[in-house]
């Protein structure tokens, strides 16, 4: 795990919280801390003064105000940290997120690479070479398309589709399309580089689209295209509120007296579930498919030492 995945999960520990956090309990809520109790505080503190730096508003608060020896903890309050709604439309909100995605890259800065989308005046674009994008070339057209609701229809793996795009994302170095699959009768994903002919658009305001700013990001294991699986990863009670706090009661299988959980996940993604199961150390297990559980146990025996 790199030091930005693991700044990513502290922020979301900090933020999803109603109450301040004690340094050995997200220890164990946030992957990536591991090692012996000095190296961990080493590192929460160099995490932490990171995230200040950057201006993310981590508090120091008494566990409880009534007990003062029961110590301090840590959390982001929501109302410090998100701005306050500046009343946009959908498709500006749309506009933003595709900006926001853009301007993380690295190798391009954000200017360059919304003129890379077709954004700069009269269509000029800037002097030097800009990033290469997997995918970059549909963007555009998509863009435009996601835009004005236009539903789309491109080649994919040797089979027409015609999609109505709700959403593009940067991830894992990769472009992806999500919206409803006309051909599946539901929401699924497209990588774009693997998309084999320019895609055709058609009439504006074809569809609805749900509005980006009250839709949750997909999920990292639902991000790609191979044949999707459901995955059924067993949480311990000490691990399954934060696990079902990551991926909604609705995918809770079975909870058990002990207080471990069930969760059903829909993988598509397999590298990105398997990140995710091991995130949790020994509190987890993968129990199926059998397909699943092989991949990742001969991933873990291919590990060296």
């Amino acid at each position: 795990m790199t030091r930005l995945e693991r700044l990513i999960n502290l922020v979301a520990a900090l933020l999803e919280t109603d109450r301040p956090i004690p340094r050995a309990e997200l220890q164990q809520r946030v992957p990536g801390y591991e090692g012996s109790a000095p190296s961990v505080r080493r590192a929460f503190e160099r995490d932490k003064d990171a995230l200040r730096n950057m201006g993310v508003p981590i508090t120091v608060e008494p566990l409880d105000p009534a007990v003062p020896e029961m110590g301090e903890g840590y959390r982001i309050r929501r109302e410090q940290y998100e701005l306050a709604d500046p009343g946009l439309e959908t498709d500006e909100l749309a506009a933003l997120h595709l900006a926001a995605s853009a301007v993380r890259l690295e190798g391009a800065g954000g200017q360059e690479a919304l003129w890379k989308l077709g954004g700069a005046p009269g269509g000029e674009g800037p002097d030097g070479p800009l990033a290469a994008l997997p995918g970059g070339e549909h963007l555009p057209t998509l863009f435009a398309a996601m835009s004005e609701r236009r539903t789309v229809s491109f080649t994919y793996r040797g089979v027409e589709r015609s999609v109505d795009p709700f959403w593009l994302t940067f991830a894992n170095g990769r472009w992806y399309l999500g919206g409803n699959d006309h051909l599946r009768g539901e929401e699924r994903r497209f990588r774009l580089d693997r998309i084999e002919t320019p895609p055709a658009v058609g009439e504006p305001g074809a569809f609805d689209r749900p509005a980006l700013g009250r839709r949750a990001s997909p999920q990292p294991w639902r991000l790609g295209d191979e044949e999707e699986v459901e995955g059924l990863l067993l949480v311990d009670a000490h691990q399954a509120d934060w696990a079902v706090a990551q991926v909604g009661e609705a995918s809770v299988r079975e909870s058990r007296p002990d207080g471990a959980v069930v969760l059903a996940l829909p993988v598509s993604n397999r590298e990105a579930f398997r990140s995710f199961a091991l995130g949790f150390l020994d509190h987890a297990e993968i129990l199926g498919p059998p397909a699943l559980r092989r991949d990742v146990l001969d991933w873990l025996e291919a590990v060296p030492g």
